[in-house]
């Protein structure tokens, strides 16, 4: 796409350039034909300039078409850092996150990949961080301190039962709270939940209820702000409960179907790596957008590269500029 296509017009006089040369030519060698003595003029002719004279005007050429292209706004789609939008982490705190099929424990393996993806996100990207168990608790408001994510994130302690819906309501108010603040409408920055569990929802039992991490989902798409879940552990993780060794298998159909619901993304991760690389391509799809934008540099530097080198070429050869 071109932002100023009638500056290729000018390819018509450098095309009319080149015709110019030809005809030239033409007539310099008619001339030559008829009044110069031929077996005098291939005595005299070097055979290797006569082969690469022309070198030089070609490269010209060459050249003005590049710098007419890049006169003419060439646009590209490149990415390029957000300078707002907001993320909120939430994060289940739940007592199956003590399983150790993550090690050391998937606690522990979310709270190092959380701080991870806390460093390396964009700067100016507004950070938040809410826990859950049987209730929510907002850790921590949307901010572009994002260290501040960071020591709240080590401060996670777990509790009971799992809450899935409450978090991402709670999510959604401090979103929503923040947008408030900027001025809401056109002025609020794009949002997006990032939710890790490893688990179904508990409280309610019934993931449609009212308080459901179902409905909050549909909330959350009504709202046009994406949920993108990451279930974390293996199926055969276990816990230690009252003496008793508990299994707590991921459920990965139920937070498939949030990230589905609110029209985010779902991930799987079974080890620290794996959760890493998840929340490396968050960081690229949220810390990053894709804008069009001018693109007439690469145009500019070749057409000047090639003019430079048809004058150092008609200096070499002709002994003199095209």
């Amino acid at each position: 796409m071109l932002s100023s296509p009638w500056w290729l017009l000018l390819l018509l006089v450098v095309a009319l350039l080149g015709a110019a040369y030809v005809y030239m030519l033409r007539r310099r060698r008619q001339r030559a034909l008829t009044f110069a003595n031929l077996d005098l003029l291939k005595s005299v002719a070097p055979a290797d300039r006569n082969r690469f004279r022309h070198v030089p005007i070609a490269l010209l050429i060459i050249s003005l078409i590049l710098l007419t292209v890049a006169l003419s706004g060439p646009q590209a789609d490149r990415k390029v850092p957000r300078n707002k939008a907001t993320v909120i982490l939430v994060m289940d705190v739940s007592r199956s996150m003590n399983a150790t099929d993550v090690a050391p424990s998937r606690i522990r393996a979310a709270q190092q990949s959380a701080k991870k993806f806390a460093d390396e996100l964009t700067e100016g990207i507004n950070l938040g961080l809410i826990s859950f168990a049987g209730t929510a608790a907002s850790l921590v408001s949307p901010t572009p301190d994002h260290n501040a994510t960071k020591v709240a994130v080590d401060k996670l302690r777990l509790d009971d039962k799992t809450a899935t819906g409450e978090g991402i309501f709670a999510a959604l108010q401090q979103i929503s709270t923040l947008n408030a603040v900027l001025g809401g409408g056109e002025a609020a920055p794009p949002a997006r939940i990032v939710l890790l569990s490893d688990g179904k929802e508990t409280v309610p039992d019934d993931p449609d209820d009212p308080r459901g991490a179902f409905t909050a989902a549909r909330k959350a798409k009504e709202e046009k702000i994406p949920v993108s879940t990451i279930s974390f552990g293996t199926r055969t993780g276990t816990v230690e409960l009252e003496g008793d060794r508990v299994p707590v298998p991921v459920d990965d159909d139920s937070l498939r179907k949030i990230a589905n619901l609110s029209g985010g993304d779902f991930f799987t991760a079974a080890s620290l790596d794996e959760l890493n690389k998840v929340y490396e391509k968050l960081q690229n799809e949220i810390g990053y957008e894709t804008r069009r934008g001018d693109n007439s540099k690469p145009w500019l530097i070749a057409g000047t590269l090639f003019a430079l080198v048809s004058t150092f070429a008609a200096l070499a050869i002709n002994r003199r500029l095209p």
